[in-house]
């Protein structure tokens, strides 16, 4: 497979370590790109849900095409988010190419673009994070009942469906979150002088110019690779969402290319890394 060349690649939100992360999907994305700055905008690796007894090989070698990057060389910064919140406090911790920080400002062709995750426009987060964390657990399962459903939708010879998206789109309060999300944080940006804003959070993959009394941005969300699938691509001064195809993928490339990852394979245990993280950060 020829790899496509980008200049910027932003996803978020992949939840690895949960049992609705498409992980396979995403590797097989990675690999099919030579991106000139990666993004990691927050939630991927999800921690609140984080199990020992669940870590696949698909999940582990998602982290080393991202560690791949960066030992060729390619700045990677990743943004914290919600799921990975006990990464906040090693902010500003740099590695080589790779940069830990909670939001950054970033000139983006002739535009200036403001990124984070998100996470604090929501209310939910902000004040029960007890009953957030009990709807991620509610989301993981609701991700895996789908998951049923559409493989004896299939076996039926009928269209996948996903249940999480008819739940939001028929609750007005779900919608309106969403609005409400993009609209905020388009008119913080806007106050700060900023023509993009870019943030992660809810899972809905957008591009769409935001207009108040206060002025206009552009408002991008990356969307997720737990149902949608989805990164923001910036290449030749156009933004696009990128949505994974299957059939965009030969098999047989793919597994032929898994000889790339053999120089770090063995050496990166994610299970001590998260524990080392745990800890408090020593001075």
């Amino acid at each position: 497979m020829n790899k496509r060349d980008v200049d910027l690649v932003i996803i978020s939100d992949v939840h690895l370590g949960t049992y609705g992360c498409h992980a396979k999907e995403l590797l097989r994305y990675l690999k099919s790109i030579k991106p000139k700055q990666l993004l990691l905008n927050g939630d991927i690796i999800d921690v609140w849900q984080f199990s020992k007894r669940y870590w696949p090989e698909s999940h582990m070698k998602v982290v080393r095409k991202i560690l791949k990057f960066v030992a060729e060389g390619v700045p990677v910064t990743y943004l914290t988010g919600n799921h990975d919140e006990m990464l906040r406090k090693f902010t500003d911790f740099q590695l080589g190419s790779l940069t830990l920080t909670n939001k950054l400002s970033l000139q983006i062709g002739k535009k200036r673009a403001w990124i984070f995750h998100g996470d604090i426009f929501d209310v939910t987060m902000q004040h029960s994070k007890w009953l957030a964390r009990l709807g991620a657990i509610g989301y993981d399962s609701l991700i895996l009942l789908n998951s049923f459903v559409n493989w004896m939708l299939t076996k039926f010879g009928r269209e996948k469906m996903s249940l999480s998206k008819r739940i939001k789109n028929s609750i007005k309060n779900a919608v309106k979150f969403i609005n409400d999300f993009e609209v905020t944080a388009a008119e913080l940006a806007m106050e700060k002088g900023y023509q993009y804003v870019i943030c992660g959070h809810i899972h809905q993959p957008e591009i769409r110019q935001i207009e108040t009394e206060k002025g206009t941005v552009t408002y991008l969300n990356s969307g997720d690779w737990v149902e949608n699938l989805t990164a923001l691509e910036y290449h030749r001064n156009a933004w696009q969402i990128y949505r994974y195809q299957a059939a965009d993928y030969v098999a047989a490339d793919i597994d032929a290319d898994n000889a790339e990852n053999d120089d770090l394979d063995g050496k990166l245990d994610v299970k001590r890394l998260l524990d080392l993280f745990k800890s408090e950060p020593t001075v």
